[in-house]
């Protein structure tokens, strides 16, 4: 038996997060920008904590002032949850807490976050475990593991100088489930996809096969369903958690999960599938996933929006020019729409409540829109009142209390109140926004 190797699929779960200069900032993160007169610039405190900067190396503050970490690190991440990962150098990295101290040691080829309390490191090729105390729980012994889930993680062990199998450890690196897989994923709601006789099936958490190792592909459990893959049409079908089988192996391919519907394919065709196996709404060339209860559809190039009970909220019948794909749907109760090159919005009950008269439009949000008439920007808000003229040649959507305009090749940072906030000595004292008291 030649040594296992991994799938593609768990080598991108894998993967080492690449060091970065600057946080990123993800949907659920809680950002207050504070404008700081002596620097005149801006202060992003993300979830509390702010990257700080002297003579290219970065530490981190709080929002009251206070200095967790002076500026010692090569590269940063952002915060998340109480553990941010740090780099001297590449291939130099470790782990701090919330109040700077190190959990990790910064002198690894790879760590991650924690997972159930314990965080996986690689040293010299080889990975082990911290937990979140900082104590070395697990010497680096492994060539590949798994985080932890569900209180176990995969490893592979070499059996002989020409075999190599998967089995599983417990936080105590106790070998609870023996190695016996050409491949092992982690465990999800008490399940895990294991490959064995080059098939996948699902074992249980004592190793058991419950689930025959007969398939090319098998997803892992979610909400009580999984997919396989069969080997002689290689087409998908649903199952459930007691492994009954609740769709034929029709699906070419099952492109995403949301709100209770699978997105699949199937004969070119896409459309939804209920956690019953019923094919649900029609078919269509393109579907999105449910977000807040809606999707967009796509038939023939032109698009529309549906809501999870398959009512048609915005018929069939407007554009999409591609780069704003992520802004047709709906955002604070509206969703941008285009038609014939000119662009408006919906409300949530398919009413068209601002026409479809724009050159260009952003999506709303705070309450404003930026939209584009003869060539400029302005903005409105969501009754489709004017507050701001068309001044600008560029104007963004707001996004925590900023929004970047240009006026005469400069670049402003503007508040919602229509007050500029950064860079503002040659801001146009003229440019005012106007609100519309509503009764």
């Amino acid at each position: 038996m030649k040594k296992a190797t991994a799938p593609t699929v768990l080598a991108l779960l894998l993967c080492i997060a690449l060091p970065t200069l600057q946080a990123q900032v993800n949907k659920g993160d809680d950002v207050v920008i504070v404008d700081d007169e002596s620097c005149g610039c801006e202060l992003y405190f993300v979830n509390g904590i702010q990257t700080t900067e002297r003579d290219g190396l970065f530490g981190f503050k709080r929002e009251d002032g206070t200095v967790i970490v002076e500026p010692q690190y090569k590269f940063v991440d952002k915060f998340h949850g109480d553990y941010c990962i740090v780099f001297h150098d590449y291939g130099q990295c470790g782990l701090i807490d919330r109040n700077g101290k190190v959990i990790v040691p910064v002198q690894y080829e790879e760590v991650n976050y924690p997972s159930e309390g314990m965080i996986r490191f690689r040293e010299n090729g080889l990975f082990g475990f911290y937990d979140t105390t900082g104590r070395l729980a697990i010497t680096p012994q492994y060539r590949t593991t798994s985080t932890f889930s569900e209180g176990l993680a995969s490893v592979i062990v070499d059996i002989d100088s020409n075999t190599a199998l998967y089995g599983y450890i417990d936080t105590n690196n106790e070998l609870v489930i023996q190695p016996q897989f050409e491949y092992a994923f982690t465990f999800s709601e008490g399940y895990a996809v294991a490959k064995k006789y080059d098939r996948f099936g699902l074992i249980d958490r004592s190793g058991k096969e419950v689930f025959t190792f007969k398939y090319i592909e098998v997803t892992p459990m979610l909400d009580g369903h999984f997919f396989a893959v069969d080997a002689i049409s290689e087409k998908a079908a649903l199952f459930n958690d007691r492994f009954q089988q609740l769709t034929p192996f029709i699906y070419d391919q099952v492109t995403g999960y949301s709100e209770g519907f699978y997105t699949v394919k199937r004969d070119g065709r896409q459309t939804y599938l209920d956690l019953k196996g019923k094919e649900r709404y029609g078919f269509y060339d393109y579907v999105s996933a449910f977000d807040d209860g809606f999707a967009i559809v796509q038939r023939d190039g032109k698009y529309g929006i549906i809501n999870d009970r398959g009512k048609t909220i915005l018929p069939i019948e407007y554009d999409n020019r591609g780069y704003r794909a992520n802004q047709y749907i709906f955002s604070d109760g509206l969703a941008l729409i285009e038609k014939d090159g000119r662009y408006g919005f919906v409300d949530q009950q398919g009413r068209i409540v601002i026409p479809v008269t724009y050159e260009s439009a952003h999506y709303c949000s705070e309450g404003l829109i930026p939209v584009c008439k003869d060539k400029h920007w302005g903005y409105i808000d969501k009754e489709g009142n004017q507050v701001c003229d068309y001044y600008f040649s560029d104007a963004s959507y707001f996004e925590w209390g900023r929004a970047e305009v240009v006026y005469n090749g400069n670049v402003y940072k503007i508040n919602p109140r229509g007050q500029c906030v950064k860079s503002c000595k040659t801001y146009p004292k003229f440019i005012k926004f106007h609100f519309h008291d509503k009764e």
